[in-house]
């Protein structure tokens, strides 16, 4: 038997909507502060669904990192106290939080700036993490990067990268095989240089899996990477399906034509049945955490529970329980 936590990432769609963090322009003079008021309606919202993890806005500390902007580059110290009540919040609840910086932290840019720049966003994200107090299971999932120059050439550079890294951030680094270059089999033996655990992604592994790597293999690729007493954790998300529209002007009308999604696209929903079968043939074994992409967020894994419940899987306080 297995138990599995399922979770979704940054927005709350439910009740109306939350906010995840404080958007104001630097102008404004956005804070941490403000967004840990939000963290923690957020908490609660968590708490009354039943939802046992989640993954926060990379942004949760406005301009925490921006080159040009010091004077925000002390908020994780100003709130010390805040952050550790969030974590113990967050800790009494058993909720596992995550994050997940964006598209340009690269650390294995062929920019040395860029590195530089990935490299401190990567030590605020752990930074955040270690003063909420928060067990070695909040980790901070990054892509290797960019393939330029050849899959050696780009590993080499992203080993570069994690050298700028201090330990404390090394201890909260997963990387996560990706949907065009990075395959699961390229990822593990790259964890095995540097040392991050892996975090898999169906959905990708779907989309870019050149050694054909079946599904139980990649699962214990990933698995073997993660340390001992951390629950691994893993990405799932159901491919869009539905045709949208591509539109063109010519002269006075406008030309519709169809246009069909890409494999790599995440649906709004999870599909139910696809879950099904993918949980009843990996679990069972250790236990593994689930978060879900979808467009649909909080809503999309408050659906699949419904489903799973209906489909005669054991669901318990947000917990799904296989085997």
């Amino acid at each position: 038997m297995s138990t599995h936590r399922i979770g979704f990432a940054v927005k709350v769609l439910g009740e109306g909507g939350l906010p995840s963090h404080d958007a104001r322009r630097w102008q404004s003079d956005p804070h941490l502060r403000v967004s840990l008021g939000y963290l923690e309606a957020i908490l609660g919202y968590l708490e009354r669904k039943e939802l046992p993890m989640y993954r926060v806005v990379t942004q949760l500390a406005p301009y925490a990192t921006h080159p040009d902007l010091p004077q925000f580059h002390g908020q994780i110290e100003e709130c010390a106290e805040e952050l550790a009540a969030i974590g113990a919040r967050a800790a009494e609840l058993d909720i596992r939080l995550s994050s997940h910086p964006g598209q340009y932290t690269v650390l294995n840019s062929e920019d040395e700036r860029i590195r530089r720049s990935a490299a401190a966003e990567l030590e605020s994200q752990a930074a955040l993490f270690d003063a909420m107090g928060l067990p070695a299971e909040a980790v901070v999932v990054i892509h290797v990067g960019g393939a330029a120059g050849g899959m050696e050439a780009a590993c080499d550079r992203f080993l570069e990268g994690w050298e700028l890294l201090s330990d404390a951030a090394r201890a909260r680094v997963v990387i996560e095989n990706d949907d065009r270059s990075f395959a699961i089999r390229t990822v593990a033996e790259l964890s095995k240089r540097c040392g991050a655990p892996v975090v898999w992604d169906i959905l990708h592994h779907r989309c870019h899996d050149p050694d054909q790597v079946p599904d139980r293999e990649a699962l214990d690729l990933a698995f073997a990477t993660w340390p001992e007493g951390v629950v691994p954790k893993i990405h799932y998300s159901s491919p869009r399906l539905d045709m949208g529209e591509k539109k063109r002007k010519v002269g006075r009308r406008v030309e519709r034509t169809p246009a069909l999604p890409q494999l790599r696209a995440h649906a709004d929903l999870v599909d139910p049945i696809a879950f099904e079968y993918v949980m009843r043939d990996l679990g069972g074994g250790p236990d593994f955490d689930v978060m879900v992409e979808a467009k649909g967020k909080d809503l999309a894994v408050l659906r699949l529970r419904e489903q799973l419940i209906a489909r005669g899987m054991e669901i318990e306080a947000g917990w799904l329980i296989v085997g």
